[in-house]
């Protein structure tokens, strides 16, 4: 059983986890670097990392979906930080709506964490502050702002997430 304020994070791919790859002028995605980020920021609160999918958001399947649903529901941790490709995030988070009793907080990022220049690092960081301070419920964090994920859309032309009209 895990400590009660251990937090849970599902790591399933995405641009987050991608390597570029000289010799194939192709990105492909790699192991989670989530814990480098986390032991990097100096993160004492308890977590615990679930590596479970290495797939570009576009690649999930329904099958996908459902095994981090499935995670997510069976595991006694109560606050989840997942990553995920941001392309298809508000998709899986529609899975996720009907676990009511734990705080689920998505993110990702636009480039990829092993970048010089990333928003990784900084959307990790929000994601892990923000499941210790919500509600239950399900959220995106992206772009600075945290998103009941109900009400957000990624907004492709213009790369962010962004409040539905």
């Amino acid at each position: 059983m895990s400590e009660v304020n251990e937090i849970l994070i599902v790591t399933t791919g995405g641009t987050i986890d991608k390597v570029y790859f000289d010799q194939l002028s192709d990105y492909q995605v790699g192991r989670s670097i989530v814990d480098s980020l986390l032991r990097e920021a100096h993160v004492t609160n308890p977590y615990r990392i679930e590596a479970l999918l290495e797939k570009d958001s576009l690649d999930l399947t329904e099958a996908d979906r459902l095994l981090i649903r499935d995670t997510v529901s069976d595991s006694h941790a109560r606050k989840v930080v997942i990553t995920h490709g941001t392309d298809t995030m508000t998709e899986t988070a529609r899975y996720l709506d009907d676990i009511i009793d734990k705080t689920i907080v998505m993110t990702g990022s636009l480039s990829p964490a092993r970048f010089a220049m990333t928003d990784a690092s900084f959307n990790v960081g929000m994601a892990f502050a923000a499941v210790q301070t919500l509600d239950p419920g399900v959220y995106i964090a992206m772009n600075g702002t945290v998103f009941p994920a109900k009400t957000v859309v990624k907004n492709r032309k213009l790369n962010r997430f962004e409040s539905k009209s």
